[in-house]
């Protein structure tokens, strides 16, 4: 899992808008959006190229191996969301 997103999250859909390969779920538009509190990165579908990381205005997306010990739970609650 390259990028893992945090409580931090506002869900202002920038990164979902700026992801290449649309690995963040749920978009605007997608089934369960209303039902999370965040948003999250589909680990098979990321590219690692880190825009998700520039255009998060709450820095709520951190590099898996630079995750904050006190953040590590969101690693697994990301793989969770997409059944891993």
């Amino acid at each position: 899992m390259p990028y893992v997103i945090t409580d931090a999250c506002v869900k202002d859909y920038l990164c979902v808008d700026s992801c290449a390969t649309y690995a963040i779920h749920p978009g605007k538009d997608e089934a369960g959006t209303e039902e999370v509190s965040q948003l999250f990165i589909n680990p098979e579908e990321c590219i690692d190229c880190g825009t998700c990381i520039t255009t998060c205005e709450s820095n709520a997306i951190f590099p898996m191996d630079e995750l904050p010990p006190e953040k590590a739970d969101f690693a697994a609650k990301n793989a969770a969301h997409f059944g891993l």
